[in-house]
């Protein structure tokens, strides 16, 4: 946190690309920059679509310790679940929009194997529950996405370098580029 350089990427859970990110680049970044010291790395999320919400809160459910556990776990898991979105039945379709907030994140859940992946990190089903109904969180979620568009973030993944945002960059060798040249 007392890194010189702050960098910020705004992370979307349903984007392949912040996925391809996360598996392939971001060890990278935490071994080359964050490890020396250097540079303090922050995700944020920029919530898409009600999937990419549920997926957010749950991530953030064991704020912040766990955050980057499951933020990993997620995106690492996203090739199965996304393939799960994709074929959704208009039922299945029906239950995630329709009802309380808090019945279309557990559908959500329940059919895109949410419930399993939290389950077998260690959290119980009611906390599961507790994690999907945390409406503090989905507002903090919802201003980070706003905070986004403020920002002028065009799509995920982007990225803040002390506060600015690096326009036309949005993979490793880009970053990489601007982190060498700027520390």
């Amino acid at each position: 946190p007392a890194a010189p350089t702050k960098l910020v990427e705004y992370a979307s859970y349903t984007c392949g690309h912040c996925a391809h990110f996360e598996i392939d680049d971001v060890p990278q970044i935490k071994n080359q920059f964050v490890a020396s010291g250097k540079v303090s790395f922050e995700i944020r999320n920029l919530v898409r679509d009600p999937v990419d919400l549920t997926v957010a809160l749950l991530t953030n459910c064991s704020q912040p310790a766990g955050f980057l556990r499951l933020h990993t776990t997620f995106l690492r898991q996203q090739p199965q679940w996304i393939a799960r979105v994709q074929s959704a039945s208009p039922a299945a379709r029906a239950r995630w929009s329709s009802g309380s907030a808090l019945d279309r994140r557990r559908a959500i859940a329940d059919d895109l194997g949410f419930y399993q992946t939290m389950l077998a990190r260690g959290f119980n089903r009611p906390a599961v529950d507790r994690c999907l109904g945390d409406e503090a969180m989905a507002r903090r979620l919802a201003d980070q996405t706003a905070e986004a568009g403020r920002l002028g973030v065009p799509g995920t993944p982007s990225f803040l370098i002390n506060g600015e945002l690096l326009e036309g960059v949005h993979e490793w060798r880009g970053l990489q580029e601007v982190l060498k040249a700027r520390i």
